[in-house]
């Protein structure tokens, strides 16, 4: 009975941990876009695009709100949004998105997590070219037609119209034409679950269960830096 209570403990405090994660990466991107655009989402796609993402993560309305009046404050810390690139072990690429507002700090931390999982860190440019970067939209499939919805995006920029894992369907455009397809979709009074701008790569690697647990550990010990909002690579 003890034993089962204590990996009931573990697995809470994990879904806490990667709760608290995507709310302080979210908190971030709120802070960027207001910067950028202003707190109002009716004028700021950007912002408005952020929203929904926390909301389908179940970032509490207070805190939304408090995140976008704080990004208002003069005192408010402005971010930077570096990306770096390397090669975890077994020539696994990586990207690896930060915003931080010490950009010392953080290359220097990014090199040392790269260091002690058995990569490296590259040069810009060096890992960049074997991914695409693209909008990708997921929507709830109900009362939706796929053949119909691709025939309508495709003006959009429409690249990619499939179904992931768990039966939401994913649309998948240039970077260039996030905007566009946010558009889209909005004026199809359509309102995605989420919509992020991911690196997707061009062909993936396929290498062994162990040597994929020795990329997802690096991978893990960068996602825990508070500086890193996403990381992204190419396994198979």
């Amino acid at each position: 009975m003890g034993r089962i209570f204590e990996v009931r403990k573990a697995k809470m405090f994990a879904r806490y941990d990667r709760m608290a994660k995507q709310f302080t990466r979210i908190g971030k991107e709120i802070a960027i876009a207001v910067k950028k655009g202003g707190p109002d989402p009716d004028t700021n796609p950007s912002l408005r695009r952020i929203i929904q993402n926390a909301k389908s993560v179940n970032m509490p309305k207070d805190r939304i709100e408090g995140a976008i009046k704080n990004a208002l404050g003069k005192d408010t810390s402005s971010y930077d949004e570096v990306l770096y690139e390397g090669y975890a072990p077994h020539g696994i690429a990586l990207l690896v998105e930060t915003a931080t507002d010490n950009t010392t700090r953080t290359v220097a931390n990014v090199r040392s997590h790269f260091n002690k999982g058995g990569g490296n860190l590259g040069t810009s440019g060096s890992v960049a070219f074997l991914f695409k970067h693209m909008g990708v939209f997921k929507l709830n499939p109900e009362g939706l037609n796929p053949e119909d919805l691709e025939l309508e995006l495709i003006d959009a920029g429409l690249e990619e119209l499939g179904e992931d894992s768990e039966g939401m369907l994913v649309v998948r455009c240039g970077f260039n034409d996030f905007g566009n397809m946010q558009k889209a979709l909005e004026e199809r009074g359509i309102t995605p679950i989420s919509s992020e701008l991911e690196w997707i790569p061009l062909n993936t690697v396929e290498i062994s269960e162990e040597q994929a647990d020795d990329v997802f550990k690096l991978i893990e010990r960068l996602e825990q830096d508070d500086d890193v909002q996403r990381v992204f690579h190419n396994m198979g």
